[in-house]
């Protein structure tokens, strides 16, 4: 029986265009974080050429929206199986790219808040698929993402988009925690103390529409209190007595952890902070130590998921996760005793980290490529 153009489309579309946007968007995502990073460098100081004046002012917005967007929505979307949830990413990815080239900031935050939108739409599926306590999490960190970009869309301080932005990532991440762990029983104090927490976080996120230093303080108490959740009850805590990757991802998710205690602590001692140096101290706390350290303990799993390719892991992960922390603590510590030249190498360290992390999980896709072929060797020789 003949297949009609309507029949074999659809399954094209799946087995072929599919898998190639997966590999586009990711490579993209690389080419996000390095504009990023360099973005970064160019904030702090460091004399760096630029394709446009104003990449050293995005460079939040290149790393939460475009790349971690693009990543975060490119996971839900190869997760949900349905050709229409690719927008999302693209969308994001777009916007970053146009950050990048330099085109109107205002296009690219239209393109980043459509593609927020649409991650709100995917996890509308998902929860009617699964209602589960994880998927709500994640749901209502993209909500936030979609409100941070409204606020960033509409000309609002770029911090309170930010407080918004880092709330998407930090219940994202806490969603995705949760349903790594959801075959442990968790006891009701866990449950009222992680509800707790999520109430707090985005009571103040609303908050800070109003009043930015009631909102910042609030939205500190629930920082500080969903770090000390994940460090008591975490699966990482059992995790961490196993060998190999189980234990690398741990020892990532708790230090992690302890940076998002130590950002909401700075946040609910100082309240309103727009720019300087305490500010530079809370966002980096969150978005390097905490997010960063988060994606160095994740990239193992969710690399195989986008990609489909092994990922072999090995004890030098440890170098750039040890290198991250250090070098934050250096900016940190330049933040906070007035030392320019502290937080510059301490940022300079921070990149070094992360692309020596880019290097080392390249090196693991190689290497876990290659052990299929020898064991297939070894299989022919007997």
């Amino acid at each position: 029986m003949k297949r009609t153009v309507a029949q074999v489309l659809p399954q094209m579309w799946t087995s072929r265009l599919i898998p190639a946007i997966r590999v586009m968007l990711t490579a993209g995502v690389v080419s996000l974080l390095i504009g990023g990073i360099w973005s970064g460098l160019m904030r702090m100081g460091w004399a760096l050429p630029s394709p446009h004046g104003q990449l050293a002012l995005l460079h939040g917005p290149l790393f939460v929206c475009g790349m971690l967007g693009t990543v975060i929505g490119l996971e839900r979307a190869v997760a949900l199986g349905r050709s229409w949830a690719f927008v999302s990413p693209a969308l994001t990815f777009f916007g970053g790219m146009i950050m990048l080239l330099g085109a109107p900031v205002s296009l690219a935050a239209l393109l980043v808040t459509g593609g927020s939108l649409m991650l709100l739409a995917i996890f509308g599926v998902i929860i009617r698929r699964q209602p589960a306590r994880f998927t709500v999490t994640m749901a209502l960190g993209a909500t936030a993402w979609l409100g941070g970009n409204l606020f960033w869309l509409i000309g609002r301080p770029l911090a309170l988009a930010s407080l918004w932005w880092a709330g998407f990532l930090i219940l994202t991440i806490l969603g995705e925690r949760l349903e790594l762990g959801r075959l442990r029983n968790l006891p009701s104090r866990a449950l009222w103390w992680f509800a707790a927490g999520v109430v707090l976080l985005l009571g103040g996120l609303i908050l800070a529409g109003v009043s930015m230093d009631s909102g910042m303080r609030v939205t500190g108490a629930g920082c500080l209190a969903l770090g000390a959740w994940l460090v008591q009850y975490d699966i990482a805590r059992r995790t961490l007595r196993r060998p190999g990757l189980l234990r690398f991802s741990a020892v990532c998710i708790l230090s992690g952890s302890i940076w998002l205690i130590i950002g909401g602590t700075i946040a609910l001692i100082s309240g309103a902070l727009y720019a300087g140096p305490r500010y530079d101290a809370l966002l980096h706390a969150i978005f390097v130590g905490f997010v960063f350290a988060m994606i160095f303990g994740h990239a193992p799993i969710i690399i195989p998921a986008l990609l489909n390719l092994p990922v072999r892991f090995h004890d030098r992960s440890y170098l750039p996760l040890a290198l991250l922390h250090l070098s934050l603590l250096v900016r940190i510590g330049g933040d906070l005793m007035g030392s320019g030249d502290m937080r510059r190498w301490g940022g300079m360290l921070n990149a070094v980290a992360i692309v020596l992390f880019l290097g080392s999980t390249a090196l693991s896709i190689w290497q876990g490529r290659r052990m299929p072929s020898r064991l297939d060797r070894a299989r022919e020789a007997e």
